[in-house]
Order: C-alpha cells, then sequence, then structure tokens
C-alpha cells in the first residue's frame, strides 16, 4: 500500500502543479483530482489514498473555512437571519429540483443527482454523498466539478464586466493581517483537533470539516485572531483532499457522462441567474448595492466570492456571513432532509 500511495501522490503533485500553470482554479485540489482520476482511467493502475490524510486535510480546510467568522459577521448574521434562511432555502430547493430533474432525464440515482446539484461545495457535498446510501461518489464528483468550475469562471466574470462595469480588476488588493505566534497556531491546532473529534463523536455530518469550522468560528468570537495559514500547509490540505476524492472515482462506471454533462451545466448556470434574482431582491430591500447582494447569494466558494469582493470594494463582511450561513446551514440541515426527502420517496413508490 505505501508504494502505491507513494505512486499515487507522485501523479496528483503532477496535476497540481500543471493546473497551476495552467490557472484552472483551485490547481491543488482539482489538479490532484483529475490526474488520479486519469491515471486510474487510463493506465489501468490502481490508486490509494488513506482515509486519515484526507480526515487530516478536512481539518485545515474546515478551520480555513471558519477564520474569517468575525464579531462583525456574526453581528451581520443576527441582523439579516430571516433573509439569509430564506434566501438559503430558495436557492437548495431550486438545486433539488434541478437535482431532480437531472435524475429523471439521465437515469442516475436521485440520491446521487440531489448531492450533485446541492451548492455545498466540492469535497463536503464528495463526503456527504459517502454517508448516504445509492450515492454514486464518481456521480456526485463529476457534477460537483462541473458546477464548481463554472461558477467560479462564470460568477466573477459576470460580477466584474457585467454588474461593475470600469473596476480595475487589476488592482493589487492587500488584506491587514497580523502576523501569529507560535501559540496562535497552537491554540487554533489544538481547537481543530479537539472540534473534529467532538463533530465525530456526536455522529455530525461531515465531522473533520464542519467540526474545525464551528469550533474555530468559536473561537474567534470569544476574541481571538485566526493566524493565516501558511501555503505549505493549505496546499497539502488541498492536495490530500484531491486526491481522495480522485481515488473514488470511477469512469469506467461512468457511461452516460455525456447525458450528465448538458443538464449539470445547464443546472449551475440556472442557479447563477436565480441568485441574481435573489441579490436584486436583497438589494432592493436592504441598502446593499447589487454586487454585494449578488456575491452574497452566490453559489460559489467563500475564497473566489470574496477575493471577488475586495476587487470590486464590495461589503466583505455581509458576503463571508451570507456564504458561511448557506455552507453551515448546508451542512447540518440538508443532510437529514435529504435522507427524510428520499426515504420519502421511496416510500411513495412503494405504496404506489
Amino acid at each position: 500500500m505505501l508504494g502505491r500511495s507513494f505512486e499515487t501522490l507522485l501523479i496528483a503533485v503532477m496535476g497540481g502543479v500543471l493546473f497551476s500553470y495552467i490557472h484552472i482554479p483551485l490547481p491543488w485540489m482539482l489538479g490532484p483530482l483529475s490526474a488520479v482520476m486519469l491515471w486510474n482511467a487510463l493506465a489501468k493502475r490502481k490508486v490509494y489514498w488513506p482515509v486519515k490524510l484526507r480526515n487530516a486535510g478536512l481539518i485545515v480546510l474546515g478551520f480555513i473555512m471558519g477564520s474569517p467568522f468575525t464579531l462583525e459577521t456574526g453581528r451581520q448574521i443576527v441582523l439579516q437571519l430571516p433573509t439569509m434562511l430564506a434566501a438559503t432555502l430558495a436557492t437548495v430547493f431550486i438545486s433539488m429540483g434541478i437535482g431532480y430533474f437531472t435524475a429523471r432525464q439521465t437515469g442516475i440515482s436521485l440520491s446521487s443527482s440531489l448531492v450533485g446539484s446541492v451548492p455545498g461545495g466540492l469535497s463536503q457535498m464528495v463526503v456527504l454523498g459517502e454517508e448516504l446510501a445509492d450515492t454514486d461518489i464518481t456521480v456526485v464528483t463529476f457534477m460537483q466539478t462541473v458546477r464548481l468550475l463554472s461558477v467560479v469562471f462564470i460568477v466573477p466574470f459576470l460580477a466584474i464586466h457585467g454588474l461593475a462595469p470600469g473596476t480595475d480588476t487589476s488592482t493589487f488588493v492587500t488584506v491587514n493581517t497580523a502576523f501569529a505566534d507560535e501559540r496562535d497556531y497552537g491554540l487554533f491546532a489544538a481547537v481543530s483537533l479537539v472540534s473534529a473529534v467532538a463533530a465525530a463523536f456526536f455522529k455530525l455530518p461531515t465531522p473533520y470539516m464542519l467540526g474545525p469550522l464551528l469550533g474555530t468560528a468559536c473561537t474567534v468570537l470569544a476574541g481571538f485572531a485566526a493566524p493565516l495559514p501558511p501555503d505549505e500547509v493549505v496546499l497539502p490540505a488541498q492536495l490530500a483532499v484531491g486526491i481522495y476524492m480522485g481515488t473514488g472515482m470511477n469512469l469506467q462506471s461512468l457511461t452516460n457522462w455525456k447525458s450528465i454533462f448538458p443538464y449539470t451545466l445547464m443546472g449551475a448556470i440556472g442557479v447563477v441567474l436565480f441568485s441574481l434574482v435573489l441579490g436584486y431582491l436583497i438589494s432592493s430591500q436592504h441598502s446593499y448595492s447589487l454586487v454585494t447582494a449578488f456575491l452574497s447569494t452566490a453559489p460559489g466558494g467563500m475564497t473566489e466570492m470574496g477575493l471577488t469582493a475586495m476587487i470590486l470594494h464590495a461589503d466583505l463582511s455581509v458576503i463571508i456571513a451570507y456564504q458561511i450561513f448557506r455552507l453551515v446551514f448546508i451542512l447540518l440541515a440538508v443532510p437529514p432532509l435529504l435522507k427524510w426527502l428520499l426515504q420519502f420517496i421511496r416510500q411513495k413508490n412503494e405504496f404506489n
């Protein structure tokens, strides 16, 4: 297994370097995922990656996603909780509707299509798919990858060139971050590890990501500044998660990808356009620009939406608040909702 793991790691690193060179979004997650998947399919080589390394990567990513949660972010969530909840529910149900339609048209399992369509993040939804019965991880990963790439390219382009014409996108954006000492890293490392173990003990969904996210957010709210993790930590975490997702993809079993792709792409575009409508409604109700409201409701990651917000001088605290709320809501509420919905549909079909 050690030799196979090393071979898998070598192929994954080559994929990450290639995707970085050609400027593909999230190169150290999507690059290893694609390289390992293709190596398994084309070279007919067995790939292997320990789940413990995947879990370690998820802990780091959970810390990163929880670190932007400031007091201002918490205040925004409290002030706009009804609006956030309504926008999140609308996005989730529209996505589920698209997933149901895709399943009916392509013949893939309903569970796979629903998990592949919900905008909860690539790694989060793949981990969630592993926890649900009758879910094809290959289909989920394929759909989430297509959705992610579509959103990552479409939303910033539309926000910069469509909603904020004349913005100088070449401006270098700096973030005021204080240098952290070893005690800060030690504190948040301990919090992340303990939170991950606690989340797994209480059987929370995606515990190795959700636990550190919530633990880090609570620690930040308690008054401790989260240190900015170095690339030497972030990139290996993305690499570890990307490799594991790549090992779970079996292209030979994805014989109907040509029929899945157009529905997934059009579904992603549909959710983005729906988010634009939601953004318009929110901007008309609150004193936000359309760019701020759109980036708040867009089904992209916090990193991509936050960077776009800084370029356009949008309200970053509002955008991060909406994005974190949707992420936590999806991680906490969607798993039991999906389980109940799938069980209800199965019972209805058996009754008929």
